[in-house]
């Protein structure tokens, strides 16, 4: 297919260094990742920071997750703990976020973690951000790289669709493996976790050995995705329906659900990773098929549907 977006590029030695040399004046590039597209800024420069919360109309009390080659490349910036370490040996680089307490020489800029004292810190598992995270001598502040309370984009379209010239460079690095945001887990005191993920609390409780809460009610934001709207598509959802009409989307799960044109299956296998993978491409289908309003059926939770119904939950608001 032919690429009709002029900011959009394809990956290779000379976009890398463009995208180095854009990283280092300050600017703000979109790359991949295996969880979704970013958004990545200078996470040392207060300017980066400021143009990332500028261009997604983010609020400033929503911090932003920080990332790093390695965890050799966090020491100065971040305080370890053992529980971190058995989590990062078993997952990273991956899809799981740690928040930790923040050094106090730490060059993280205070409003990339909304002036708190702790920081959440991500090790992404892609070759073209790790190749750029190889490059420079900061880590890259890198939210999703959509409007605030919006679909989260799984396409480089999908980024060049919702900031269209305001982001000059786009890395295409096709669809990302897994397709939903990492796994937040605040490591500060007693484990939780923040933002349910694709690295569910029964498997972290089986590294840590310790009692896992999943944090239900709203309190301080101490990473993204805990505000209660969030992932939207901007059309009223109606979660756990068992069936619709023809005029409104029915988003399905399994093979019992037929081909019907407002039909959209997230796994016909019943496959709730393939489903996660899924979820975002179809939100942003049915938004431009202009459907007015979205059933959704119930989804199994357990396992990562916990992290599809929260999504969805947040997106229903």
């Amino acid at each position: 297919m032919k690429n009709i977006y002029s900011n959009i590029f394809s990956f290779n030695k000379k976009t890398l260094n463009k995208s180095i040399v854009n990283l280092k004046k300050g600017n703000v590039v979109s790359l991949p990742t295996e969880t979704v597209y970013g958004l990545a800024g200078n996470a040392y420069s207060k300017k980066s920071i400021n143009k990332i919360y500028k261009l997604k109309k983010r609020p400033k009390v929503n911090p932003l997750i920080v990332h790093f080659l390695n965890y050799k490349s966090a020491e100065n910036d971040v305080i370890f703990n053992d529980d971190f370490f058995r989590l990062y040996k078993k997952f990273c680089p991956g899809p799981i976020t740690f928040v930790l307490k923040k050094k106090s020489k730490s060059k993280i800029q205070p409003n990339a973690s909304a002036n708190l004292n702790t920081v959440a810190i991500r090790f992404p598992n892609h070759k073209i951000v790790k190749s750029v995270l190889k490059k420079i001598n900061f880590p890259l502040a890198m939210p999703s790289a959509n409007l605030s309370s919006r679909i989260s984009p799984v396409s480089a379209e999908d980024v060049a669709d919702e900031f269209k010239r305001k982001i000059k460079l786009i890395i295409n690095g096709g669809k990302p493996k897994i397709g939903i945001e990492s796994t937040v887990i605040d490591l500060t005191e007693k484990p939780r976790i923040l933002r349910p993920g694709i690295i569910g609390p029964e498997i972290i409780n089986k590294i840590i050995k310790k009692k896992l809460k999943i944090l239900k009610k709203r309190s301080k934001l101490r990473s993204p995705g805990m505000l209660k709207r969030h992932y939207s598509p901007g059309i009223p959802m109606i979660l756990n329906q068992k069936k619709s009409n023809k005029k409104h989307a029915f988003i399905t799960f399994g093979s019992r659900y037929k081909n019907y044109k407002n039909y959209f299956n997230l796994s016909k296998k019943s496959d709730l990773k393939e489903a996660a993978s899924n979820l975002y491409r179809i939100f942003r289908k049915i938004k431009k098929l202009r459907f007015k309003k979205i059933y959704v059926v119930r989804i199994p939770n357990k396992g990562v549907g916990i992290a599809i119904n929260d999504k969805l939950k947040r997106a229903a608001k």
